[in-house]
């Protein structure tokens, strides 16, 4: 703008000041008139000589490297502009034109510009200032171009005073796209934005992350830098290194930037994908420096440069290794190649451009097409007027059609019929051959409202004044020993992704992949990214998951923890593991073990009871509490036996109610009858009488058994109700998990214990007391020997019960119950069955009366003791205890009753009180 305010005080004066230049019309390219009269502005020649480094004059310079693929833009512009003239489009208005070389450079565009800007009814090429442009008539309407990004910015910037309308088909820099900035600037092309993230996106997708980038530094150069630099840190990609090479080919430094450029891309061996955002004739530069150093990498090629030709066919560019490019979506352009054919046949008194390419057909004829193009592009205006004057014109048919870079070529066209249309719409309710019936700014209302047909597809510009088509995703292939640019694949700018269009094209891509481009090698699934001291995200070393974390995917930056307890992962997994679920199953052979066990117990449950219901008349089953005494206490010992059942297999809340509830009632009626049992055997021979009295108030056998077992059935209730056991998933070990039963209630649970540990206690301590029952019917001390293997038992397993966690803690509980349960009843009921089996003889009346004469007789008084002895011995006609025996009769079954007169006992003398008692109380045990 700086070049705007100098510029415009001393050209533009109030009366009659103008453009200075020797010959006005020789600064116009091409021109053609008409009713509205569009410019354009392109780049025919990329290059503006310099004779002076520092000028003293502001002179406009000539210019050299005539640019083919541009000069076929300006034939696409007049191209449509005919087709719209011969059609019925605008109803007899004509439009016209006037195309200007910018040269690539600012200065040259800027003079282009002030063209623009002049009046179109001044007989001189004047612009007016003013303050207010809303009624100014320029002579041009609307603008297509510029060709390069830093000269549209510029352009616009001054087309901006006006509001004339510019549409450009080649600049697709983001800034452009800022309305504030550029209010009057539009495109047929997307904006840089869309590129660099397409860009980012496959390099992504095709693995590489370590890459660099070479850009012009010029403001499209750099705007695009910065674009890509944020996509490629979205996508996770890394810039191993940027350079910057001159705008200018003319810069006295530009050579050994592009050799410091060349030896930086050989001296980062693992970058194998260079991204260059470059103009076309700094890629030719570049890459026959490249050839000649043998470097072989991917290229990533911007719009810029993605369908040159000129730079395919440059010897030997296959060894450059692949080059995938992104261009700007083509249409369908037959009507254009026509025109090329008919192109010899058109006039070029207004068509320097056409003129001049004329010329250099006829410098350059006998060269190969990449020579060809390459003469064409190092002649000077200079060099062609003093050369060119006795050569014969030559035309090369196909040439021009060879050299179209499609996507170009439709976005012009695409300009131009977008402007039409405008006018149309500005021109159904005026008189448009009168090129004052509207101003630009009207057009730019007009046109930023219009919609094209394109394909079929109706396109428009969208608020940032951009048409976001898609891209095309070239491949540069060797067929038939030349190198073709074809379509691999589109890439759709709104939902951002790569759409094939056969799997062909699929299989190119991933043939892509092979190339490994990386700061570090790819972590493999089950490992993730460690971050080195190196600046860059992308340089880290792989170290594997720890335990219980994992990752499924190449380049991991974190391993994901397993979701929850249930699942598990050793070190360096890939995946996670449901853990194993462990608890005691009916097939693990402890269990099978203590099942079979239990099994025995019941079996030997059943037996006793089978032979205690075929000796119920017998004196030890008698003395043994009665046949109901014995059933209860075995039909406890059973469902203790059958509880431990509910210890194995997989635990479930039933299981957990059930089984300690069971148990503890179980348990607490079988001790309870035994402490019956107990009770009356202290009573039948405690012989204190304070005692007695006690014990015989005391004595209420089913109260006591209903009192004792309903307290334990209150606890078992209030347990089961407030703090009831459950199922408890146990996570301790690594790779499994433990299902048990949690109690709910320790204290509970203990509670339940205590109680019966008291009632076994005081038993005991009953049947301490009764401990010297005769020998073969001592109960007592058996039922003693029974509570103390109870009580190890429990003693042993709170301990063990405390420090023993997994499956194997139900089996723990599980032998503690069989220890207690097979003590009890072993020491309570298989020395009665002993006796029933094995010792008959002493399991008959007769033998109990003479146990209890002789438990009586050793009760008596020491005194009474030795008078009995003595007696004995003094009659010779009174008999022992076995002769006695002897002499009477036998039963029927051989047994001996034994029958004993109380006054044989002591002769003369009654029984002692006590004995008498003892044998009465004896007898009805």
């Amino acid at each position: 703008m700086a070049l705007v305010r100098l510029l415009i005080p001393c050209l533009v004066i109030s009366t009659d000041v103008v453009y200075s230049c020797q010959n006005t019309e020789d600064f116009v390219g091409a021109s053609s008139p008409g009713d509205i009269i569009i410019g354009g502005l392109f780049a025919i020649h990329s290059e503006m000589l310099h004779p002076e480094e520092h000028p003293i004059k502001p002179v406009i310079q000539n210019c050299a490297s005539f640019e083919i693929q541009v000069f076929l833009q300006t034939l696409a512009m007049i191209h449509a502009i005919e087709m719209i003239n011969n059609s019925t489009l605008l109803h007899g208005v004509t439009l016209g034109y006037e195309i200007y070389d910018s040269c690539a450079e600012v200065t040259k565009a800027m003079a282009s510009a002030l063209r623009f800007l002049s009046k179109f009814n001044s007989s001189k090429d004047i612009v007016e200032f003013k303050c207010n442009y809303s009624d100014y008539i320029p002579r041009i309407k609307a603008v297509i171009g510029a060709s390069y990004s830093e000269v549209s910015m510029a352009v616009s910037r001054l087309l901006a005073l006006q509001l004339i309308p510019q549409v450009s088909p080649a600049s697709s820099a983001e800034i452009l796209s800022d309305k504030i900035r550029f209010p009057s600037f539009l495109r047929t092309i997307p904006s840089d934005f869309y590129q660099t993230r397409a860009m980012a996106r496959l390099i992504c997708e095709s693995g590489w992350n370590w890459i660099g980038v070479i850009a012009t530094d010029d403001d499209n150069g750099r705007l695009a830098l910065e674009s890509f630099g944020v996509q490629a840190m979205g996508n996770n990609v890394c810039i191993a290194f940027k350079e910057m090479l001159p705008a200018y080919l003319s810069d006295n430094t530009f050579n050994a930037k592009v050799d410091r450029a060349i030896e930086k891309i050989v001296k980062e061996s693992r970058v194998n994908v260079i991204v260059l955002f470059m103009r076309q004739f700094h890629v030719l530069k570049l890459f026959k420096k490249a050839i000649e150093k043998n470097v072989n990498k991917i290229w990533i090629a911007s719009d810029n440069w993605s369908t040159a030709v000129k730079i395919s066919t440059i010897p030997n560019i296959k060894q450059l290794g692949i080059v995938v490019g992104f261009g700007f979506k083509s249409g369908n352009i037959s009507t254009f190649h026509d025109f090329l054919r008919t192109l010899r046949e058109k006039p070029t008194e207004n068509n320097k451009f056409l003129r001049e390419y004329i010329m250099l057909l006829s410098l350059c004829a006998q060269l190969d097409y990449h020579d060809f193009q390459m003469c064409i592009s190092n002649q000077s205006q200079e060099n062609l007027m003093q050369n060119a004057e006795n050569r014969h014109q030559i035309w090369r048919d196909n040439f021009l059609i060879a050299s179209i870079e499609p996507g170009f070529i439709h976005s012009t066209i695409l300009a131009v019929h977008a402007i039409a249309h405008a006018i149309k719409e500005q021109c159904e309710h005026r008189n448009c051959k009168d090129p004052s019936a509207f101003t630009p700014w009207e057009l730019l209302e007009e046109l930023k409202k219009v919609t094209v047909l394109d394909d079929d597809k109706e396109i428009k510009f969208d608020s940032k004044g951009d048409m976001s088509t898609n891209y095309d995703v070239l491949l540069w292939k060797e067929i038939d020993g030349r190198m073709e640019i074809t379509t691999m694949a589109e890439y759709n700018t709104k939902k951002d992704c790569f759409i094939f269009k056969d799997e062909e094209k699929k299989m190119e891509f991933l043939e892509l992949k092979k190339v490994t481009s990386t700061c570090s090698q790819h972590c493999r699934p089950g490992q993730m990214k460690k971050v080195t001291e190196s600046p860059h995200t992308c340089c880290y070393e792989c170290v594997h998951c720890p335990e219980n974390h994992y990752s499924n995917q190449t380049d991991m930056h974190y391993c994901s923890p397993c979701n929850n307890k249930t699942y598990w992962a050793p070190v360096n997994s890939t995946t996670c593991y449901r853990k194993t679920v462990h608890f005691l199953g009916w097939t693990d052979w402890f269990a099978i073990f203590l099942l079979l066990l239990s099994a025995f117990g019941i079996v030997l449950v059943l037996t006793i009871s089978v032979i205690f219901t075929k000796n119920v008349n017998t004196p030890v089953v008698k003395a043994s509490g009665g046949l109901i005494v014995c059933y209860i206490i075995l039909f406890s010992h059973l469902l203790i036996f059958l509880t431990t059942v509910f210890f194995i297999g997989e635990p479930t809340e039933f299981k957990c109610k059930t089984r300690q509830a069971v148990f503890g009632i179980s348990f607490t009626l079988c001790v309870s009858c035994i402490l019956i049992k107990s009770l009356k055997i202290l009573l039948a021979f405690s012989f204190d009488p304070n005692l007695q009295n006690f014990l015989k108030r005391v004595y209420q056998p089913i109260p006591i058994v209903v009192t004792c077992t309903g307290i334990q059935v209150i606890i078992c209730t209030f347990w089961l109700i407030f703090r009831t056991p459950f199922v408890k998933p146990n996570f301790s070990i690594p790779r499994a998990i433990i299902l048990e039963c949690n109690e709910g209630s320790i204290v509970a649970f203990g509670i339940m214990l205590g109680y019966i540990a008291v009632l076994a206690f005081i038993c005991f301590i009953f049947a301490f007391k009764g401990r010297k029952l005769p020998e073969n019917y001592n109960e007592a001390k058996f039922i003693t020997f029974g509570m103390l293997i109870y009580f190890i038992a429990w003693i042993v397993f709170i301990p063990v019960y405390a420090t023993t966690f997994g499956k194997y803690l139900s089996a723990v509980e599980i032998i503690v119950v069989l220890i207690s349960n097979y003590g009890i009843l072993c020491c309570t009921f298989l020395p009665k069955c002993y006796i029933v089996i094995c010792k008959q003889e002493t399991n008959t009346k007769s033998a109990f009366l003479k146990m209890i004469y002789t438990y009586s007789s050793k009760s008596a008084s020491s005194v009474a003791v030795s008078q009995i002895s003595l007696d004995s011995k003094s009659s010779g006609s009174r008999a022992t205890v076995s002769d006695s025996c002897k002499s009477e009769k036998t039963s029927a079954n051989g047994n001996c009753h034994f029958q004993v007169p109380e006054q044989r006992l002591i002769k003369g003398k009654d029984p002692p009180e006590s004995t008498a008692r003892s044998r009465k109380r004896l007898s009805s045990i």
